[in-house]
């Protein structure tokens, strides 16, 4: 007989796995792949494009013109376009090493208090890697970078604006010899072939709650649990808890307490519902905005993860601008009415007032045409010192005389133009023209400080002064429109004009913004009161009193 001198072990590569033969069966992994999606600039701001680069070696650099909102367009496209082929190629892999990890976890967002957080032996409260292998999407705030990567589910839960998109399956575990005719003859479970996933439909917050109507109650023992493992009492309870996400980041199941991890996927729940809401409640809102804060900052005290504590800093600030927005918007009406939804909030009036001072002091000619193209177009650049217009705005804003001040102000080098004023005036709303405004470039001094939203809203406000129906209907000048844009944002709450009962708006001041003279503001009132505008005016001794009219409440400015 011949002598046994251990097992024999035969090595063969198949696909990603290494079959051992030596009584078990063991798997090699692999690394965890990364899709890099980004956008930069290319060439001068006013050239108005942007490169889009892709870390696959087989995706070329593009060109994409159009700017930041037709890069960002083309980048999710790219994205989705990756998204679909990992799908069709099986999903997220379950053998594969945290991408994350082998970046020393620097997808985190960074703990002062603590070390590199991919260190050997992380300090204590440091987020480590665990749980099943997930496909994630990170896209940055500033819409400059999109990541797709294969990690674990505490880094995707620990990385800020990161995504889940699907989980793989765990690898199956080898089932000992014997072990299924001990349980009753039954034959042992099926391995999925090499090179398959093999991982069962992923199951999401919005309908783990929700079975089937027909569908048969599953047991807790079948709980998307693999075969090998449905006997096992521990990892059954485990995978029959309830799970949920919020903000991004999936709720783990073994949080605790479990009355932190039940109010977590509660709050998730609760607000994906309030997105499904016909009408907005932003006292509702608010108070959502407050739990999550509570939440979340428990949430950080238990698993010392600094970037939950920051989501709480930021949920509190959301619900205090909610509240204040909720009170800017309901001011009572004359007479007892309902309330008004205002277009802007108290501090968004206080930035448009100070930019209708900023207009009266630098536009280059204080002639009402002129000066009423820079307000509008300060408001497009407000924030980037760039931004787009097509021929449809100038027609709309200066009607015959738009083309000679556009070349006034380029003249003026107060605005500068991709190409002539003709190619301006002819572009279409599909295809703007990107126009850039030197003095509110970010390398000078900005003399603004509100963000993105404000500066939406305050130039959808002015657009929507500047374009109103009656206004158009009665032929109003730039003069007349500019009076209109500064009764609106000298206006109080009831509709007032200005910042005091019996107070009212000094007559020079506005007649100065307007450029006109004192004695021939009068007949600017009185078209403003033919189109409604205002529902009553009175010239006193140097000052304009009166009320804006019920249907211009909503563009009062809160004074």
């Amino acid at each position: 007989m011949e002598k046994h001198r251990g097992p024999r072990i035969r090595a063969q590569a198949e696909g990603s796995y290494m079959v051992v033969e030596a009584g078990t069966r063991q798997q090699e992994r692999v690394a965890g792949r990364v899709w890099t999606v980004r956008l930069d600039p290319d060439g001068r701001p006013s050239a108005g494009a942007v490169k889009l680069s892709c870390s696959r070696p087989a995706c070329a650099d593009q060109r994409v013109p159009g700017g930041a909102v037709a890069g960002r367009k083309a980048a999710i496209a790219h994205v989705n376009m990756h998204l679909a082929g990992i799908r069709e190629a099986g999903g997220p892999r379950g053998t594969a090493w945290c991408a994350c990890r082998a970046a020393d976890c620097a997808w985190h967002t960074p703990d002062p208090a603590t070390a590199r957080r991919g260190a050997a032996n992380p300090p204590e409260g440091a987020v480590r890697c665990g749980g099943p292998v997930v496909l994630a999407v990170h896209a940055d705030r500033a819409g400059r970078l999109w990541r797709i990567a294969e990690l674990c589910a505490r880094c995707a839960a620990a990385t800020p604006d990161s995504r889940v998109l699907d989980t793989a399956q765990p690898p199956p575990r080898p089932t000992p010899a014997g072990a299924g005719q001990a349980a009753g003859d039954r034959p042992p479970a099926q391995e999925p072939p090499v090179g398959t996933t093999g991982a069962a439909t992923p199951v999401f917050s919005d309908q783990a709650s929700s079975p089937r109507v027909g569908a048969p109650a599953p047991s807790p023992g079948d709980a998307l649990l693999p075969a090998a493992r449905r006997g096992v009492p521990a990892a059954a309870l485990r995978r029959a808890k309830r799970w949920g996400k919020i903000a991004q980041r999936t709720v783990p199941h073994d949080l605790e307490p479990d009355v932190l991890r039940t109010e977590l996927i509660e709050l998730g729940d609760a607000f994906r519902a309030y997105q499904q809401r016909p009408e907005p409640d932003l006292a509702l809102l608010a108070e959502l905005h407050d739990r999550k804060a509570r939440a979340f900052r428990l949430w950080a005290d238990v698993g010392g993860d600094a970037s939950l504590r920051h989501e709480a800093v930021r949920a509190e600030k959301a619900a205090q601008t909610t509240r204040e927005m909720h009170a800017n918007r309901g001011g009572p009406q004359p007479g007892g009415g309902p309330v008004v939804e205002r277009l802007l909030t108290r501090q968004q009036a206080v930035h448009a007032r100070a930019v209708l001072e900023y207009v009266a002091a630098h536009a280059p000619e204080p002639r009402a045409e002129v000066r009423l193209a820079v307000l509008m177009l300060t408001l497009r650049a407000a924030r980037a010192g760039t931004g787009n217009v097509t021929g449809q705005d100038l027609a709309g804003w200066l009607s015959d005389s738009a083309e000679g001040v556009l070349e006034q102000l380029v003249e003026a080098d107060w605005l500068r133009l991709p190409g002539t004023v003709a190619e301006v005036m002819a572009s279409r709303p599909e295809d703007p023209t990107t126009v850039t405004v030197p003095a509110l470039l970010p390398e000078r001094t900005r003399p603004f400080d509100f963000g993105k939203t404000p500066r939406a809203r305050i130039s959808g406000w002015a657009q929507k002064v500047v374009g109103d129906r009656k206004l158009r209907k009665k032929k109003a000048t730039a003069a007349t429109r500019l009076l209109a844009l500064y009764t609106a944002a000298h206006a109080r709450a009831e509709g007032g004009l200005g910042p005091a009962e019996d107070g009212g708006l000094d007559l020079e001041r506005a007649a100065a913004f307007c450029d006109l003279r004192s004695d021939r503001i009068a007949e600017h009132v009185d078209l403003l009161l033919a189109a409604d505008w205002l529902a009553e005016a009175d010239i006193t001794d140097g000052w304009l009193h009166g009320r804006l009219a019920e249907r211009t409440l909503p563009l009062g400015g809160l004074l």
